[in-house]
């Protein structure tokens, strides 16, 4: 096998650990209102199978970009390809809530163990325009899992329940784990490990607690007493972290890496992108199932045009930023998909299909074009031998945006809701309301997404 194709084979590989991440997250996003019905939990208790998933891959993204600097990357990404099928494997069978949160966890740690060192290998084993168009196949890549997860969920939730939906990442997950053994780079330098055991401590404490009163402010009451002490535990142990990762050589995060500019708003710039974004993902399915009342299939197939347009759009703008620069791409990225939550906003029972179809279409254009030139802008900012805490920052990143973006979602949604129908509004129209009142926070995180990437990419004078 050529050195070329070698590295194409290395790239697909590593692609698929992001491919079954999307379609996992596509599929079980479609699947929160059976099973909230289902297993007889609210919409603000839901959100724990996508929040519990994501909080355990955020917080481990560090540990294992660490790993990927010292261990045989084929090793970890194979491990990684297991875990995360033995967590989906578990999902499936889960029968009651508690359990599906476990297995999710499970699940979590396999996808950390992925995604923290894929932007690592793609950055290090492609250069210059090369490796923008790299970044941009994997956004294709990416989108296809996305395009395929709604349709597939739709089809599996209506024919055989939602459990099934973690079923198609199984196989995949088995066959990545045993081509990556076989396939990655399995180079290494020889260092001893060092990890700042204290902070991830300090760290994952804080998130939870910000996470936990995120949550729960509206039903147990903002001026609470565990509200208050959620956030004084946010507030110590967030400061304990900073103050503990300044003084050792072997931080979980080198907060020294935060004096690059493009670094800095770049990582911004990606974490309120995906705020903006998953504003309308988890509401929309509750929207298209509860006011529209249609079934799961036929709401995959109408948000399946976010990633269609996505994987056309993701691999042109990457190719595009690796030969021209990214400031003009993701300044367009976020004013577009703004345009498509202006939209939203005026969703209602009679909306037609079109409609539907054309502000998720609008939405997948807006994230190709973001996405993949903001990835290369801030990998190429940094040093080679940083590139797998880098990747690991990226992705943290990524899945703060994620988490932060359900947690505050459903918790305005609620909040407005239970606010509408105590003015005695008819169920509907209180959810409508709350829906374009919360959609309304999109285009603001949207306006922060487009304000951190001006600055980013702002040439020196």
């Amino acid at each position: 096998m050529t050195s070329r194709k070698i590295k194409w084979t290395m790239f697909v590989i590593t692609a698929i650990g992001n491919f079954i991440a999307m379609l996992d997250a596509t599929t079980v996003n479609l699947a929160l209102y059976p099973m909230s019905v289902d297993l007889n939990v609210t919409m603000g208790q839901v959100q724990w199978v996508m929040i519990a998933y994501m909080l355990v891959l955020t917080i481990f993204l560090p540990f294992f970009g660490k790993l990927g600097d010292i261990f045989k990357k084929n090793q970890l990404y194979s491990i990684g390809f297991g875990v995360f099928a033995l967590g989906a494997f578990l999902s499936m069978l889960a029968p009651t809530f508690g359990l599906l949160v476990t297995a999710r966890i499970i699940e979590a740690l396999g996808a950390s163990a992925m995604l923290s060192n894929a932007q690592a290998i793609i950055a290090r084993i492609f250069k210059n325009e090369r490796r923008g168009k790299a970044l941009g196949l994997n956004g294709c890549i990416v989108a296809i899992g996305g395009m395929l997860g709604p349709s597939i969920g739709g089809f599996l939730i209506n024919s055989f329940g939602w459990h099934s939906v973690f079923f198609p990442c199984i196989p995949v997950a088995v066959f990545g784990a045993v081509f990556s053994w076989k396939f990655l780079p399995n180079y290494v330098k020889k260092r001893k490990f060092k990890f700042d055991y204290k902070g991830f401590l300090y760290f994952t404490i804080s998130l939870f607690a910000l996470l936990l009163a995120i949550s729960e402010g509206h039903s147990w009451g903002w001026n609470s007493l565990k509200i208050i002490a959620l956030g004084v535990i946010t507030l110590i142990f967030g400061g304990l972290f900073y103050f503990t990762d300044h003084k050792i050589n072997y931080p979980l995060i080198d907060f020294s890496m935060f004096k690059i500019k493009e670094f800095t708003y770049g990582n911004l710039a990606v974490m309120t992108s995906y705020m903006a974004m998953f504003t309308n993902s988890v509401l929309l399915p509750f929207y298209l199932q509860e006011i529209l009342r249609y079934n799961a299939f036929l709401s995959g197939l109408l948000i399946l045009p976010y990633s269609v347009t996505l994987s056309v759009v993701a691999p042109i703008s990457g190719r595009l930023s690796g030969k021209y620069g990214s400031r003009k791409l993701t300044l367009m990225g976020p004013a577009v998909y703004i345009l498509a939550l202006l939209i939203f906003t005026t969703f209602n029972k009679m909306t037609p299909m079109w409609l539907i179809v054309l502000a998720s279409g609008i939405m997948g254009i807006g994230n190709g074009l973001f996405q993949s030139p903001s990835n290369n802008a801030i990998m190429t900012s940094v040093r080679k031998e940083e590139l797998g805490i880098a990747s690991g920052i990226l992705a943290l990143s990524r899945n703060m945006g994620n988490i932060l973006g359900v947690a505050v979602t459903i918790t305005l949604f609620e909040t407005f809701r239970e606010h509408y129908l105590h003015q005695h509004q008819i169920y509907e129209m209180a959810f409508l309301n709350s829906y374009h009142t919360t959609m309304c926070f999109g285009i603001l995180f949207g306006l922060m997404c487009l304000t951190f990437a001006y600055v980013a990419y702002k040439p020196a004078k």
